[in-house]
């Protein structure tokens, strides 16, 4: 059963969702963290990661907190709006974009940020990346053929985060839309109904920049 899904019983009736606990939530995101600092993608205490816990709280990584030596105590607990559960805690700044997409769709399970080279610099060479011609573009959803363009959104680097998330919000709305976005300059996002989907999603996606950052280079 995955987060923030439905399934019926032996009866055919709705059951109610089963949600992971919040210690196996945070073992995954943590092994997630350590693959993607090994892989240069989380500088010192850059990117933020969470992970739904129930219907109207999340698990999300502290501020300030280096995300290549996680510990369960590095994550803290905030409800869909936001506010923190924990007295004297203090969650990532941009934890307004976390529960923006929380709110937005039951069924996201999982959300993460990183900071690499290739979405750092074609954020800002670009209003948005288009991906066409890559077998990975298959792992996003809906994509089948791998001949298909997809469009990632580049955002400006808004430090209003309320504002960025109504943007975003605005953009996952469309027709076109897929699991991820970027924001200028400054790194991408992506999510899935589990922590593992959503490591996949953002795996495939680092793949497919680095060899458009590549290309750009061969070609400028």
């Amino acid at each position: 059963m995955k987060p923030g899904g439905r399934a019926r019983d032996a009866h055919g009736a709705w059951m109610e969702p089963q949600f992971a606990t919040a210690d196996a939530l945070a073992d995954d995101l943590i092994a997630s963290c350590q693959l993607f600092h090994a892989r240069g993608w989380v500088p010192a205490t850059g990117g933020n990661f969470s992970a739904r816990l129930d219907d109207r709280h999340l698990l999300i990584t502290a501020s300030g907190v280096h995300k290549g030596e996680l510990t369960r105590a590095d994550f803290m607990v905030v409800d869909v709006d936001g506010r923190a559960l924990e007295p004297g805690r203090k969650s990532s700044y941009e934890t307004g974009l976390h529960t923006q997409l929380y709110r937005f769709a039951p069924d996201i399970g999982a959300v993460l940020h990183v900071h690499s080279v290739a979405n750092t610099v074609l954020s800002r060479q670009h209003a948005a990346i288009r991906l066409s011609g890559y077998e990975l573009l298959k792992i996003l959803p809906g994509i089948t053929e791998p001949s298909v363009t997809v469009e990632i959104p580049v955002f400006g680097n808004d430090q209003d985060i309320a504002r960025l998330a109504r943007q975003v919000d605005a953009r996952m709305r469309e027709p076109t839309a897929v699991p991820a976005y970027l924001i200028a300059g400054h790194g991408l996002y992506t999510w899935g109904r589990t922590v593992r989907e959503a490591r996949y999603r953002l795996e495939a996606l680092e793949f497919m920049f680095e060899c458009e950052l590549w290309n750009n280079r061969r070609n400028p």
